[in-house]
């Protein structure tokens, strides 16, 4: 059982990777998806998001809309936009954001790694968004989304990336959002062999993001493993496309909440109880949690930031210190009575990329009262709450840059 190997991608020929390049197919609005594709026939949103190609009232999860997508790759190959390597390859991945830079390797990982937790999850996922993953890998054949994979940083693998990507990019494009995507194809077979031995030597990887993605790949596979008499473990159904990143390369914002109303409390009884558990100072500006346990409130056109008392944090559970837990045990259960924040409509959330402002506009758009700024999550906490076998509440971690679809597929010979 191999952690990872090389596979022959499918990518854009030579000059079309910024045609192609899209973001991830959950990041955006059915709405949003159309305007992104005006002008870019060959968007990878028309296979990512087929339904930009259907009538605006089609249902996303219709059997015509993956055979759409299935459609749309098929020409993209006819034609000569996505062309696929010869052998077998692995891919350095550099993304820069601002001045934040990470650089990882693509790679297929190993499903039976990922059933056997040797690739660990610390996120539940949704039957209908899995089940649509597993249609869309289905009929395409193909796994089109990479999943975003962290590894704890090793030296010789941080010092391998470094120096295969010391000379020019065989891709280099920047997106519209700013962000630059740097691809380099390593396909010298002694060097492939030490980074297969060097991520063996890890032992574990962790699922940053990609959960229904890797989730609906092994559900492929074991169909697929049963269907097929001369099952032999290598086939390319066996493994899922992934980015695999150092972990102290990660860059995560805070997920923030917005909630619909104080749960039948007027204000003053709202902030009376809210004074039990935190410490409520009026701020003059934006309130940007610095540090763990510390929290943003924007309520009533005002910004006020909450600590909360020390000795609530139970420092020996990985779940329940995540600030994420503790809004949730201290504020929006007790306080604002929301139970199940996976089902509740009076909560919604909001990446941390979105900025504070967004919370603003929010609460003064009179769609909710209230709106909270969360400090980020920490890698090291994610893979402590991997590492312990739990799972983290939802919404915990956004992760920043976005990783593109299309520059690199996975194709299931």
């Amino acid at each position: 059982m191999s952690l990872i190997k090389p596979f022959a991608g499918l990518r854009p020929a030579p000059g079309r990777a910024l045609d192609v390049a899209a973001p991830p197919y959950d990041v955006m609005s059915a709405a949003e998806a159309r305007q992104m594709v005006e002008g870019r026939p060959h968007s990878f949103l028309h296979v990512s998001r087929p339904e930009v190609d259907l009538p605006p009232d089609t249902d996303p999860y219709s059997p015509q809309v993956y055979a759409k997508a299935r459609e749309n790759l098929d020409r993209m190959i006819a034609d000569g936009v996505l062309i696929r390597d010869d052998a077998p390859c692995y891919y350095v991945y550099r993304l820069t954001m601002g001045a934040h830079v990470q650089t990882g390797l693509v790679a297929a990982a190993s499903i039976a790694a990922y059933d056997a937790e040797r690739i660990r999850k610390h996120e539940l996922t949704r039957p209908v968004k899995e089940d649509d993953r597993v249609r869309q890998i289905d009929v395409i054949n193909a796994q089109t989304g990479p999943v975003f994979l962290v590894y704890r940083s090793s030296a010789v693998i941080d010092d391998a990336l470094a120096a295969l990507s010391a000379i020019a990019p065989g891709v280099d494009i920047t997106a519209d959002d700013g962000v630059r995507h740097e691809l380099w194809v390593v396909d010298d077979g002694a060097t492939i062999d030490r980074l297969s031995t060097a991520f063996e030597q890890l032992g574990r990887l962790y699922v940053a993001d990609g959960h229904h993605r890797s989730a609906a790949a092994s559900r492929v596979a074991a169909a697929r493993r049963a269907a097929n008499p001369n099952h032999r473990g290598a086939e390319s159904y066996n493994y899922f496309l992934s980015v695999i990143f150092p972990h102290d390369q990660m860059q995560i914002l805070g997920y923030n909440r917005v909630v619909k109303d104080l749960h039948g409390l007027d204000v003053p009884s709202f902030m009376s109880r809210l004074r039990v558990p935190f410490v409520v100072e009026p701020s003059p500006a934006p309130v940007k949690p610095t540090r763990h346990a510390e929290f943003g409130m924007y309520l009533q056109g005002s910004w006020y930031r909450l600590a909360l008392d020390s000795h609530r944090i139970p420092w020996d559970d990985p779940v329940g210190r995540l600030d994420v837990s503790l809004l949730q045990d201290n504020l929006i259960e007790p306080i604002l009575g929301i139970v199940d924040p996976r089902r509740d409509e009076r909560i919604d959330f909001v990446g941390g990329i979105r900025g504070l402002g967004e919370l603003a506009a929010r609460v003064d758009g009179g769609g909710m009262t209230v709106a909270f700024a969360l400090h980020p999550t920490r890698m090291e906490d994610l893979m402590a709450v991997a590492d312990a076998g739990e799972i983290m509440p939802p919404k915990s971690t956004w992760f920043e840059p976005k990783l593109a679809d299309g520059l690199v597929s996975h194709v299931l010979d």
